[in-house]
């Protein structure tokens, strides 16, 4: 949190996580405060978790960046009644009391993810039922089964681009494209923006010092969407929502699509990644890959109790002073629920294969995340069409050598390396698929259809960062090159 010793609150008898206003994370920039940021979290963090608890109980005192202060709850109990409780708690962050009074800018790397937008995620009451509204109607004309057609083909060609080579790097190859190859076309952006698109919203999701000239970069992308959509209506999410009759402003529109296109790529990746990585290296999954679905989806469910890809977020500020748990938590400090810590204390006892989803990754309450079914589709048939192609596909590194991006809300690899017996390539083929429920598209609420693979003979620009190594350059290299014959349907 972000208080002064002077304005901190009169520590609860025997509370170690108040043993001074400062050691509660004051603006001060208490030692107590756990940090969140660095490699030593990502490498180990229900280690954390863990000492968090036998430290400070179920609510603990964490630095999110240097001089970013919150509270961790990392209590299942306690997190459902935070994430339900909309009379103590807004989502609405414009009374971050560190924001009001200039402790925190809005340059800081964490303020991209936690700042006040005007979309559902960060609204509350009213405004949170209409933007939300306008979301799942939009999210509810696109056809599942049609949708997992297209994840289907389309993981088939980004398979075919490195199957002969006998070895891949999943993330850069895989498990970052696929979700922009379907986000793209649900929002009808550019194939050409793809690129471009998966690393800002990488830049975010680390929260790093790259994540405000991410943000700006995202806002100039969505704006020119929304702009040439507003022209040129078709049967997409992003002309879907302009045509919702709650009547989005331009701004309104840019900030559900950013919530989306946030929500469906970066942590869409680490789902994906997170599953493959237990399903090739945990024993219990030995000789279950090739058959049938039941693995992959115990596989998944084991990774939103206990790794989600979204591991602490659901950000809520208390509307006044309050005593949660023995802990007094002050007006306008951020409380972050803990999903991946909540999650593992309430399945300790538990059998995470059993098909039991009360878990936390999804949220719960009134902000309970919309687009659950579409992303378990997505994830599930990219796993499943990857485990069929390449039965004999292992982890090129032991899991432990595996290393984790480093950021305080995602629990995200850094590479997914893999090798495999070569195989060759299938020849891709353009397809038509309809992806709605209903006739062609003429604005009213309803559905439409539309042609999957784009027109556009517009290549893809080629963007890599200096940062990666010179084989996974060569890949991506590969790879875009051979989507742009797909896209042009060649």
């Amino acid at each position: 949190m972000t208080n002064s010793p002077a304005a901190g609150p009169v520590p609860p008898p025997g509370c170690p996580a108040h043993a001074a206003p400062a050691e509660a994370g004051g603006a001060t920039g208490s030692r107590a405060a756990v940090p969140m940021y660095g490699p030593e979290f990502a490498d180990d963090p229900h280690g954390a978790y863990a000492r968090m608890r036998a430290t400070f109980g179920p609510i603990a005192p964490v630095e999110l960046s240097p001089g970013v202060y919150a509270s961790l709850v990392t209590s299942y109990q306690l997190g459902l009644e935070i994430l339900r409780d909309t009379e103590r708690f807004a989502k609405d962050p414009r009374g971050w009391r560190a924001v009001q009074d200039g402790t925190v800018g809005l340059d800081n790397p964490v303020a991209p993810m936690m700042m006040y937008r005007p979309n559902a995620l960060f609204s509350d009451g009213e405004a949170h039922a209409r933007l939300r509204g306008a979301i799942t109607d939009s999210l509810d004309r696109v056809d599942p089964h049609a949708l997992s057609e297209y994840v289907e083909r389309s993981a088939e060609t980004l398979i075919d681009a490195f199957a002969s080579r006998g070895r891949a790097e999943l993330i850069t190859e895989y498990a970052s494209v696929l979700p922009l190859l379907v986000f793209n076309q649900l929002f009808g952006a550019r194939p050409a923006d793809g690129p471009k698109l998966v690393e800002t919203m990488m830049k975010l999701f680390d929260s790093g010092e790259d994540a405000a000239a991410a943000n700006d970069e995202l806002l100039r992308w969505i704006s020119g969407l929304v702009a040439e959509k507003r022209e040129h209506l078709a049967a997409d999410v992003t002309s879907w929502l302009i045509a919702h009759p709650s009547q989005l402003a331009d701004e309104e529109l840019m900030q559900q699509i950013i919530l989306l296109m946030a929500a469906g790529t970066d942590p869409q990746q680490n789902l994906i990644t997170n599953a493959l990585r237990l399903l090739l290296s945990d024993d219990r999954f030995a000789g279950e890959l090739s058959g049938g679905s039941m693995p992959v989806q115990d596989a998944l469910d084991e990774v939103l109790w206990n790794d989600p890809p979204m591991a602490n977020y659901g950000t809520r500020f208390p509307r006044y002073d309050c005593e949660v748990a023995g802990v007094r938590l002050r007006k306008g400090d951020p409380v972050l629920i803990s999903y991946a810590a909540a999650n593992h204390e309430a399945a300790l006892a538990s059998d995470r294969r059993s098909g039991n989803r009360a878990h936390l990754a999804w949220s719960a309450g009134a902000h309970r995340c919309p687009a659950e079914r579409p992303a378990r589709v997505i994830a599930s048939v990219a796993i499943e069409r990857l485990l069929d192609r390449l039965p004999d596909m292992e982890l090129a590194v032991p899991a432990e050598q595996l290393t984790w991006r480093t950021g305080p809300f995602h629990r995200a690899l850094a590479a997914l390396p893999v090798r495999f017996p070569a195989q060759a390539a299938a020849p891709a083929e353009p397809f038509t698929a309809s992806v709605s429920k209903s006739a062609p598209f003429d604005e009213s609420p309803g559905g439409s259809q539309w042609n999957p693979v784009p027109s556009s003979s517009t290549p893809p620009a080629v963007t890599s960062s200096e940062r990666q190594p010179e084989s996974q350059q060569a890949a991506r290299r590969r790879l875009l090159s051979f989507l742009t014959a797909w896209w042009r349907g060649q």
